[in-house]
């Protein structure tokens, strides 16, 4: 049995006892990434000789820190598009490919107050654009639970490695899905906080009206472990919120009995397969056994969704990725003949065929005469998406749906065709553009492959959240299932 089988909560009271070190955890992560990660690849740099000092220095402060965290020595993997100080950044693209940030994301900070382990930088989609991990400059990180699949993205990496058990948690970033589809696609919990709950100074930005960081883990109670570490008011961050941070854990009651449950009908319609719908309506039998109730309810506007995503999303990385110029940092082309050659070669060469594409489709979104008709327009619908979510939780405590339409699909199977890729994060979505949370539990599987029930919550209250899905979780063993690479 791995000690990475146990719950964070339960490696604490090992280590308070002294039966395990920091050490042993570390070396737990380092042997499994050895032993696995040449098929799943799911690091993109590793920072074993720092993880190993920082474990011996923890082990030799450890008999007189007697206030530990309980995410004290816990080792944990970093999406690669928070930077880091001093271990490189890339984002999976070939601009950043020798990226050496000189400051650390808020979020890094966060976790080296509670004395966590960075045991490395974690693979995806390329500035965080697509629904594959195939998008990555470097490698593609296959799903643990067939190599022959995805892992999901853009935040794969994060997910692959948690599944493979070659750390205990990782970090990932949500801009449209980016978190919950691959902790579905993996079979791990993946969790989206509120717009402006975690602080993003650090992530290097996608579209920042969408981005945000959070946690992707085996169990619920980790999950609300980590965010309750990385959450938090950040004067670094105009967008960070000044709100209380409960104790999400203590929200873990198991306790659902008249929690009202919405079920979106547009969720469950065409597109979703089958096994998908079965598994959702089979949850929710679950939780009304509980003591919750469910009834249908229309999301209206969610069709507009992806239109309006894409064109947001891709006007917002237009001008973000604008920074990239071959000037300041990054990759910088040999050949140019003046200034002008030289942003255009830099980012030529330096930028992936879908960065580009976005680049273009914003570029576009924004131009005069194009401004109303696109940019402003989609502006309107997600005002409209937001309203049918507030309209919702004026009735009801959560919704709950599918996370993903289907299970993971084969590597190479969407990769030529945009528009059935970007169909991958109709159902995550929505949750970005009205800026609610939305957590990923895994609730059964397709052919051995796990499928993911998605649970959204009312701005700010991700512990009702945790609770119906931890209230799952107990009720379940989805996820006590290990993928056997």
């Amino acid at each position: 049995m791995s000690l990475f089988d146990y719950k964070v909560s339960d490696l604490h009271e090992l280590l308070h006892k002294k039966e395990i070190k920091v050490a042993d955890l570390v070396d737990e992560s380092y042997k499994r990434i050895a032993q696995v990660d040449d098929k799943v690849q799911a690091f993109l740099t590793l920072d074993e000789e720092k993880a190993r000092q920082t474990a011996r220095t923890l082990d030799a402060e450890f008999p007189t820190n007697s206030n530990t965290g309980l995410l004290f020595g816990m080792p944990i993997g970093i999406k690669d598009n928070i930077v880091t100080k001093g271990l490189r950044t890339t984002c999976a693209s070939k601009i950043l490919e020798n990226f050496n940030p000189i400051y650390d994301a808020t979020v890094v900070q966060k976790l080296q107050q509670q004395q966590t382990v960075t045991v490395g930088k974690l693979n995806m989609d390329e500035f965080a654009m697509g629904s594959s991990n195939e998008n990555s400059h470097y490698q593609k990180t296959r799903n643990p639970w067939d190599l022959d699949r995805v892992p999901g993205g853009s935040s794969g990496g994060s997910a692959a490695s948690v599944a493979a058990g070659e750390v205990m948690f990782s970090l990932g970033s949500d801009t449209g899905g980016s978190i919950r589809q691959p902790a579905a696609f993996c079979g791990v919990v993946g969790l989206k906080p509120t717009y402006g709950r975690v602080s993003r100074f650090g992530l290097v930005a996608f579209a920042s009206s969408l981005d945000q960081i959070g946690p992707i883990t085996r169990t619920v109670e980790d999950n609300a472990y980590l965010l309750q570490a990385v959450s938090g008011l950040d004067p670094m961050d105009s967008t960070s919120a000044n709100v209380n941070v409960p104790n999400f854990v203590s929200a873990l009651t198991g306790d659902v009995k008249g929690l009202k449950i919405a079920v979106p009908k547009e969720y469950l319609g065409e597109g979703v397969k089958e096994s998908v719908r079965q598994s959702v309506l089979d949850a929710l039998k679950v939780l009304e056994k509980q003591g919750a109730v469910w009834e249908e309810v229309s999301l209206p506007h969610s069709k507009y969704a992806l239109a309006a995503y894409y064109l947001l999303s891709s006007s917002e990385a237009s001008a973000n990725l604008a920074r990239f110029d071959g000037v300041r940092y990054g990759y910088r082309t040999s050949n140019a003949d003046n200034l002008l050659d030289l942003y255009k070669k830099s980012r030529s060469e330096g930028f992936g065929d879908e960065v580009k594409r976005r680049i273009m489709l914003g570029t576009f979104a924004l131009s005069s005469g194009y401004y109303d008709a696109y940019y402003k327009k989609a502006q309107q619908v997600r005002t409209l998406i937001k309203k049918d979510f507030e309209d919702v939780f004026e009735k009801y405590d959560v919704i709950i749906g599918p996370t993903t339409p289907t299970p993971a699909f084969k590597i190479g199977e969407n990769i030529d065709d945009p528009l059935t890729m970007y169909v991958n994060d109709i159902l995550t979505i929505p949750v970005n553009l009205a800026g609610v949370p939305g957590i990923s539990v895994p609730c059964g599987f397709d052919n051995g492959l796990p499928l993911g029930l998605q649970i959204i919550g009312k701005h700010f209250d991700e512990a009702t959240i945790y609770r119906v899905a931890h209230a799952f979780e107990q009720a379940t063993d989805y996820h006590k299932q290990k993928p056997g690479i």
